[in-house]
């Protein structure tokens, strides 16, 4: 700083004039850095959400075939897969259901049919959960049941063919022969890991990842629990709309 001493004025004001000057810069300096901060805290969160797009589309273009269905791996890491909506139901029956399958469905209108992938050969802790899953994706989620009950039977015994006079829409089915009935309380949850979302139930997700949420009906609207997940676990509160039953309540978050 150029220092100039006005010779008309006595020393006293001139040193004044240096400390006001003084001052005055101190501002500008705090100013400065202050933008300073403002800026790098700017870049930060540009920097971190150009990585979250950047996963999204590795996301993208690594999408399994069953993840355009509602997906989860069971404790010993069977598939099972599950209708979104009366086409979806409709896909996998005619195009995935192979003999060693079992199939799902909730005791109420308004279910998603699953097939737990050769399900013939899994235990009982993997239908349990298949049978969980399912369940919770029906209408009784929405409806704010806490149990529900779900059967499970073999493919042939699952028919597109309706007794005579009986009309089946898009995504319905008739079930022939016994049924293999589960009662299951109501709760998913959700994994996440680098910015993936693991669908499941809590017996299938909490002895394998570390940061999950537990949740159950309840009367928070999705949108709300998005919004709440986001900032939790750095996801965009749209994909994880897309995995929420309907209105629910927190149970617990790891």
């Amino acid at each position: 700083m150029e220092i100039k001493i006005d010779t008309k004025k006595s020393i006293y004001e001139n040193i004044n004039e240096i400390y006001e000057k003084i001052k005055e810069l101190k501002n500008k300096k705090q100013k400065i850095e202050k933008l300073i901060k403002e800026l790098e805290e700017k870049l930060n969160n540009i920097e971190e959400k150009i990585v979250i797009e950047k996963k999204k589309e590795e996301i993208k273009r690594n999408k399994k075939w069953y993840e355009k269905f509602r997906w989860m791996f069971t404790t010993n890491n069977f598939l099972l897969i599950a209708g979104k909506d009366s086409i979806t139901n409709e896909i996998i029956i005619n195009k995935y259901l192979e003999k060693n399958d079992l199939v799902f469905h909730a005791d109420i209108v308004g279910s998603p049919f699953g097939i737990l992938k050769n399900g013939r050969n899994a235990r009982e802790v993997d239908i349990y959960e298949a049978a969980k899953f399912v369940g919770s994706y029906s209408r009784a989620w929405k409806s704010k049941l806490s149990s529900i009950d779900v059967y499970y039977v073999y493919p042939d015994q699952v028919s597109k063919k309706a007794p005579s006079g009986m009309y089946l829409k898009k995504g319905s089915f008739m079930i022939y022969g016994e049924k293999n009935y589960i009662k299951v309380n109501l709760e998913i949850a959700l994994a996440f890991e680098n910015y993936n979302i693991i669908p499941g139930v809590p017996e299938s997700i909490k002895d394998k990842y570390k940061r999950y949420v537990i949740l159950i009906p309840g009367n928070r609207k999705p949108i709300d629990i998005a919004k709440q997940l986001e900032n939790i676990f750095k996801v965009d509160c749209n994909i994880i709309l897309g995995y929420l039953p309907g209105d629910s309540d927190i149970l617990s978050i790891k």
